[in-house]
């Protein structure tokens, strides 16, 4: 299970972070990766959110290395591995089908100065980020497929990640470019889940 974990993880970094920019560059001609916290004039917030990014995927990789070293689980269960197999594999594939959801307009990070459409249809239409419902919900099933101490913080590391990022990076430079679009959107849509988060303002 622990390197069942490890492949699981390589093949979501893949699919998510390469597979979808090379795509994304061979329809449009431009990868959609934005500068995001590297820019001059990035918020300290989208810095910490980075960082959090990067323990949690550090996380991800070192919780089935300290199983295999001897740090034992949080919980005997022996269903709990195998649904988390079944959570990562539909989260894997649900956060890239919420990415191809995006089509033209689908970034990693934001450039201030960038002006691109809103994408309120398809999945988008049920909850805000679907991308980073699926990136929550992937990872919540590594974390249950190694369930131990570093798998969790990992989970948490990512989830606060998430929620400063679209909270406090996103939301407002969406509120920015699309005014009062944006503002509709968001008071009928929730943020990660439907019917949550909708109309709320950080």
């Amino acid at each position: 299970m622990n390197v069942l974990a490890l492949v699981l993880f390589a093949v979501w970094f893949l699919v998510v972070f390469v597979v979808r920019s090379v795509v994304q560059k061979r329809t449009t001609g431009d990868s959609g990766i934005r500068p995001g916290a590297f820019a001059p004039d990035a918020s300290a917030i989208e810095r910490i959110a980075y960082l959090l990014l990067i323990v949690a995927f550090a996380g991800a990789i070192a919780a089935p290395i300290a199983a295999m070293a001897g740090l034992g689980p949080l919980t005997s269960s022996g269903t709990l591995p195998v649904a988390g197999v079944v959570v990562a594999v539909v989260g894997i594939a649900a956060t890239y089908m919420a990415q191809l959801g995006m089509g033209r307009e689908w970034r990693i990070g934001i450039d201030r100065d960038e002006i691109t459409g809103l994408v309120t249809g398809g999945v988008f239409s049920v909850v805000r980020n679907p991308i980073f419902t699926a990136m929550m919900f992937t990872a919540l099933g590594f974390a249950a497929m190694v369930p131990n101490l570093v798998a969790v913080i990992a989970v948490i590391c990512l989830v606060v990640a998430i929620e400063l990022q679209v909270r406090f990076v996103e939301e407002p430079h969406l509120r920015r470019i699309h005014a009062n679009a944006y503002r509709e959107y968001e008071a009928r849509v929730g943020r990660f889940l439907p019917s949550v988060g909708n109309g709320v303002r950080p």
